[in-house]
């Protein structure tokens, strides 16, 4: 509880600086509280990393438990667009949280393998910590599987934010941290949502994330 309650300290004020990010590109701080520098021209919207950071020394990730937080007002929407009597339950919200949170350490540990970075299951001088979040959760249908249940057609699955950090795994130095928000691809035609769909889209994104982390540790190899 108090790791995620520290999570949600730190991406809280990321958020409030980001709201603008598809609109326009916030005024943000050059240098945060941690003394971590903002980052231009990164692959993520905002990239936030230490001076002295080197992410070289690093062969393994040790993966924490991702945190997975739904927009704040998610799930009245989805209720009161829903035709069924009880809508989407708690447990259905727990399941997609589980779900979600599962999907992430998959894609990731799949990227980073087979990058030629193991995953650890402690910590080491070569081993990087990384701490993920995946919050302002935002799935336009979906599927739980409850019978009856009508068909939905969506442009697009969803939206969600990425916020993670990077630390090293011995000293616990905060290396680096990030915001990225990410909606999938719309094709301009509406398709039926499902668990199906909707899991593809969300691995699309989790797999671009991967990617950036993947060739962030390789560049800084080179």
């Amino acid at each position: 509880m108090i790791m995620k309650i520290g999570i949600f300290v730190c991406f809280a004020f990321l958020l409030a600086i980001s709201s603008p990010l598809q609109a326009k590109k916030p005024e943000l701080p050059q240098v945060t509280e941690e003394g971590l520098h903002l980052v231009p021209d990164s692959k993520l919207a905002i990239v936030y990393a230490a001076p002295d950071a080197d992410l070289a020394p690093y062969k393994r990730v040790l993966l924490l438990d991702t945190y997975v937080a739904f927009q704040k007002n998610w799930l009245r929407d989805q209720r009161s667009r829903s035709a069924q009597p009880l809508g989407i339950t708690t447990r259905d919200v727990e399941r997609m949280k589980d779900t979600m949170a599962d999907e992430f350490q998959s894609v990731f540990v799949e990227v980073l393998e087979s990058g030629g970075y193991p995953v650890a299951d402690e910590a080491g001088e070569d081993v990087l910590l990384i701490r993920p979040a995946i919050i302002d959760l935002y799935p336009n249908a979906p599927d739980t599987g409850q019978a009856g249940m009508s068909m939905t057609y969506v442009a697009s699955a969803g939206a969600m934010t990425l916020y993670i950090e990077l630390y090293d795994s011995v000293s616990g130095a905060l290396l680096a941290k990030a915001l990225d928000r990410r909606a999938d691809r719309s094709s301009g035609l509406y398709t039926w949502s499902n668990s199906a769909t909707n899991k593809q889209a969300s691995k699309r994104i989790l797999k671009g994330w991967a990617t950036i982390l993947l060739d962030a540790l390789n560049e800084a190899k080179r």
